[in-house]
């Protein structure tokens, strides 16, 4: 059974009920409840048998002998690409999106963490988003004075990003030297990105010691560090992770729902879902044993890319819940937010 029009209306209209009662309860119908609640006046026996087809096919399955049906992976597949009526972000969760996130002066960090933490609220689900690391040419350099023994660092990219980091020096620098350290670093980084600049200016370091103080150098040096030795994967931001234990606890134990935790946090797993998602204009889903990940857990996960006005991928932003989330609604709250902290970050 590959497309949902390969069914007909009578037994599109029975798997399309035990979707939704399953989305609802997670728990599995019976012929008895379907016949209640179906207006075709068709009788249990023959709710029995379409059951028993759609069995057949792949896209039900009975967990108990006696019991009522579930759908398989392969019939919510079917469901999310065929049946699923997909609505809109009201006009409350726009708003909650847009206050939350749209912020002047927030850091990459900051808005990447703000959107994951705010999609995972509205959602009731765990949300994630993967920002590789992309090295963009420097705009501006700075040392500011903080305090004895502190100094805040500024780069500005070209792309518009703000990093700030907190330098630990000797306590008895003075102000003149930061002044000298960020004028030496601007003239030679302005342009480049750091990891082409990095050699040639500890080569050019070695070469000139004499003609640098040897406090400049090392405020220099440290600046450096600060940015070259840090992780170069990427931000990974994963929030609300009890909204997943709430909802899927009871369909699937601890033990599963840990090792999925544990996945989510591997940065090179998100890597390469970032990169399934590469292909996509829009929403790409994954249901169970679509993926690796998914597999054990009973989970899906809805992801969608962001990217900047060049139409480049930044990043991938989604939900982790279980299989029976509400589709039609978080389907385009995560195109949404994506959109949304493209647009931001322009």
């Amino acid at each position: 059974m590959n497309t949902i029009r390969e069914l007909n209306d009578r037994s599109r209209e029975i798997f399309r009920l035990i979707v939704d009662a399953f989305m609802e309860s997670g728990e599995p119908i019976g012929s008895r409840t379907l016949a209640r609640r179906l207006d075709l006046g068709l009788s249990p026996a023959t709710i029995r048998n379409v059951m028993s087809d759609l069995e057949e096919a792949g896209l039900l399955f009975a967990p108990h002998t006696s019991a009522g049906r579930l759908p398989t992976e392969a019939g919510l597949r079917l469901f999310v690409d065929g049946l699923v009526e997909i609505g809109n972000v009201t006009e409350n969760e726009r708003q909650e999106l847009e206050s939350h996130c749209v912020a002047s002066g927030k850091t990459l960090d900051e808005l990447l963490d703000r959107a994951t933490t705010t999609l995972s609220g509205l959602s009731h689900l765990t949300g994630v988003v993967y920002a590789p690391k992309v090295e963009s040419p420097l705009r501006h350099i700075e040392f500011v004075y903080l305090s004895p023994g502190r100094a805040l660092v500024v780069i500005v990219t070209e792309n518009g990003a703000v990093e700030n980091r907190v330098l630990e020096l000797p306590r008895d620098l003075p102000a003149s030297t930061l002044v000298e350290a960020s004028n030496y670093l601007s003239a030679r980084l302005v342009g480049r990105t750091l990891a082409q600049a990095l050699d040639d200016i500890r080569i050019e370091l070695k070469e000139h010691r004499a003609q640098l103080d040897t406090l400049a150098e090392r405020v220099i040096e440290a600046g450096l560090a600060t940015w070259t030795e840090g992780d170069s994967k990427g931000s990974l931001i994963v929030r609300g992770q009890a909204n997943l234990l709430d909802n899927v606890a009871a369909v699937t134990d601890l033990e599963r729902i840990r090792s999925l935790f544990s996945a989510l946090e591997t940065k090179e797993t998100m890597l390469k879902m970032l990169t399934l998602t590469d292909t996509a204009k829009g929403v790409r889903i994954f249901i169970g044993s679509d993926n690796d990940l998914f597999r054990v857990a009973g989970c899906a996960m809805i992801v969608a890319p962001f990217r900047n006005a060049r139409e480049h991928i930044l990043g991938a932003i989604g939900v982790v819940g279980p299989t029976r989330m509400n589709y039609a609604r978080i389907i385009p709250m995560v195109d949404y937010t994506a959109k949304m902290v493209g647009r931001i970050l322009g």
